[in-house]
């Protein structure tokens, strides 16, 4: 059975610094953002926000779709937030 996978975007504000990521627990991995809780990018930058994310049946396909958002320009970026949460909303507490 595959496992699970999000990927995911977390930002510092309203078309701020965003970070995409990928995760197999988006609720644990969110949290462990938005506490500070992993050093580097996140942390530095203070991108603590969830703004964005998909969901996928298997792991390796959300890997798959994180490359490909990572070699996208920043415009795209954002436009696929604004889709999703206009608000530019912490959709953390929507996870539970």
């Amino acid at each position: 059975m595959n496992k699970r996978g999000y990927v995911y975007i977390m930002a510092n504000g309203r078309a701020g610094t965003i970070y995409i990521g990928v995760t197999s627990d988006l609720a644990a991995r969110a949290y462990q953002h938005r506490n500070g809780l992993i050093d580097g990018f996140t942390k530095e930058y203070g991108c603590h926000r969830l703004v964005w994310y998909e969901a996928y049946d298997d792991l390796d396909e959300a890997r798959l779709r994180e490359l490909r958002m990572k070699k996208w320009n920043r415009q795209w970026k954002l436009a696929e937030i604004e889709r999703m949460n206009p608000g530019w909303d912490d959709l953390f507490e929507s996870l539970f």
